[in-house]
């Protein structure tokens, strides 16, 4: 009777492995050791509709108030309302095209460039109107990134530092849950031109942190798949009335017909 018994347990023996393998992360991590990688930081590269925090200042305060334009403040740069010495810098939006319109200096584009490289650009332009070589900021005000699906709280999170990675993102939802497809995460992304395309990733490989979508974009959507026992779950409770009605049927039936046989 027990090898019986052995057999029938073998089945879930193998399914709980194969659940534990696609519930964790980052297998076979000695791929990342044995792959050359080019060992560059990620930066992010500004794209359209971006909203642009930009910042100058020079050791002449009143020198770099043209190019400085607050909420209430006209292109040139004439107040509008009351108390706008006091008023929030306007952010800049990065149209279609890729250009953003600055004081005085007019459109130019900024599609592309990193932070870093935005800052050196609008710095050689401001030259030429300063006596001295101004401090630039440029930072990023509108990143975000949505992660819904199978995680504990799903939602759209802000990005306050210009970089976040998959996991990253997944933390800041409360991680998976342990019915999420793992292997199988959809990325929703949205190129420079308006091109959407969904990217299928697992997560379950340590290659993942050398894929090129590894560090996600503004506006990407992660969306986490259920796995089929989540979804055959969801299904048997929600017609669980009725399963149960079907199985009282057919025990009923089989008591009758034991009596019977007796």
């Amino acid at each position: 009777m027990a090898f019986p018994l052995c057999l029938l347990a073998l089945p879930l023996l193998m399914a709980g492995c194969a659940s534990y393998k696609k519930s964790v992360y980052l297998r076979y991590d000695k791929v990342l050791d044995d792959i050359e990688q080019r060992g560059r930081l990620y930066e992010y590269r500004i794209m359209p509709k971006d909203e642009l925090v930009i910042v100058v200042s020079t050791s002449d305060p009143a020198s770099s108030v043209p190019f400085l334009r607050k909420l209430g403040q006209s292109r040139d740069m004439n107040s509008t309302t009351q108390g706008v010495g006091d008023a929030k810098l306007l952010n800049y939006l990065v149209d279609n095209d890729g250009y953003i319109d600055y004081p005085v200096l007019g459109k130019f584009s900024v599609v592309g460039l990193s932070t870093r490289e935005c800052e050196a650009l609008i710095r050689q332009k401001l030259e030429a109107y300063l006596n001295e070589v101004p401090n630039v900021t440029v930072r990023l005000s509108n990143f975000k990134v949505s992660v819904l699906g199978e995680v504990a709280s799903p939602g759209t999170f802000t990005v306050t530092d210009e970089r976040i990675n998959i996991f990253q993102a997944l933390s800041q939802a409360g991680d998976m849950t342990l019915f999420a497809d793992r292997d199988d995460v959809q990325l929703l992304r949205e190129d420079s031109i308006g091109r959407r395309h969904v990217v299928h990733l697992d997560l379950t490989e340590a290659s993942i942190a050398l894929s090129p979508y590894y560090y996600l974009q503004q506006n990407d959507v992660l969306y986490v798949k259920p796995t089929k026992a989540k979804v055959r779950s969801n299904t048997f409770s929600s017609n669980s009335s009725a399963w149960i009605s079907i199985i009282s049927l057919l025990t009923t039936i089989a008591t009758l017909v034991v009596v019977a046989i007796r």
